[in-house]
């Protein structure tokens, strides 16, 4: 069982940068891949980043690519997300979940344990 809590959300203006971080509880957090996906009202959720349980593994979604950075602590416990150069697009809940897999996806259904997640808005 892993446990998520994702912070670092907020109101930041377009071009500015924002750091997420995800608190992970349980024992087997390393054996875990870990993702960040995204969720604007009325839309689906959508995949933003993966990366696998140690970290030779790394994916994003084309509209972060180059902007976005996902990295892990496993002695902490943590995942990240570095977002810079912010576009109002991207303006959404923010998740942080993890896989039974030891190689991350783009796939939502993959991931079995979800944060409650964290706004984030960028504003014009």
């Amino acid at each position: 069982q892993v446990q998520l809590v994702e912070s670092g959300g907020g109101l930041v203006p377009a071009g500015d940068s924002l750091r997420l971080s995800c608190a992970a509880s349980g024992r087997t957090f390393s054996a875990h891949a870990l993702g960040w996906f995204r969720q604007q009202p009325g839309k689906e959720r959508e995949f933003v980043a993966a990366i696998s349980r140690y970290s030779d593994n790394i994916g994003y979604a084309d509209s972060v690519k180059g902007r976005f950075t996902i990295s892990r602590d496993n002695d902490k416990k943590m995942l990240y997300l570095q977002m810079n150069k912010t576009e109002p697009a991207d303006t959404a809940v923010y998740y942080c979940a993890a896989a039974n897999r030891p190689y991350g996806s783009s796939f939502a259904r993959h991931y079995m344990y979800w944060g409650r997640g964290t706004q984030v808005t960028v504003s014009s």
